[in-house]
């Protein structure tokens, strides 16, 4: 489902940033009308990392047109490249993408090789060799995209909702689900999983046992 998002995503980069220069060497700033756009988006609140991020600026971003809940909305920054990251797809690998898309309950194990850490005090999936991060917030993923593991996880630090009040200091909101984490989860992660608004991940943990009784053969 992430390689779909992926390669929808940056192609739509792509589309979306040729009115701002996509490919060369000095995009243009995006309309105001777009950003606006962005910033009224009604549905859930859309991540960023400001107008600029290190030496990129804001090169395209998605709004309410065209939008699709099983790709979701992104922001995107710097000039188009050519090269292909795992899961980005297409010919257009940018310094940075953020995506926020609804989170629906999976497993992470079709990733590859991943860790899990926290970031902003939530939970967070390290994978791609650290190029991407899915952050849990809220009833949202995030999925931060990037060029260089470094880059991504100080993208992760200072992430922000466009459209609604929020600050880039601090806690994230916690998610109001129980991620689907794939692999090992130290003590101060089960901790705050435990944690959870709701019990989710005690609830999540007795549907599945549940789940799993009721589908046994009877002896």
């Amino acid at each position: 489902m992430r390689a779909v998002r992926g390669a929808l995503s940056v192609l739509a980069a792509c589309a979306a940033a040729l009115a701002s220069g996509c490919g060369t060497e000095h995009p243009r700033p995006i309309p105001d009308a777009a950003l606006a756009e962005a910033q009224t988006f009604p549905y859930f609140p859309v991540y960023w990392v400001g107008a600029t991020f290190q030496r990129y600026p804001l090169a395209a971003v998605d709004g309410q047109k065209g939008y699709l809940a099983s790709v979701g909305d992104s922001v995107y920054y710097g000039d188009c490249a050519h090269g292909k990251g795992v899961f980005g797809g297409g010919s257009c690998l940018l310094p940075l993408q953020v995506t926020t898309v609804i989170y629906r309950l999976h497993s992470n194990s079709a990733l590859g090789p991943q860790h899990n850490i926290l970031v902003r005090g939530v939970p967070a999936t390290v994978y791609d060799g650290g190029r991407s991060i899915e952050l849990y917030s809220g009833r949202v993923a995030i999925d931060v995209f990037s060029d260089t593991p470094s880059r991504a996880l100080a993208a992760a630090h200072q992430l922000l909702p466009l459209n609604a009040p929020g600050s880039s200091r601090g806690d994230l909101p916690p998610p109001v689900y129980c991620p689907g984490l794939h692999g090992e989860i130290d003590g101060r992660l089960q901790r705050v999983l435990a944690s959870l608004p709701g019990r989710a991940c005690q609830q999540t943990g007795s549907a599945t046992a549940l789940a799993s009784a009721l589908a046994r053969p009877s002896a």
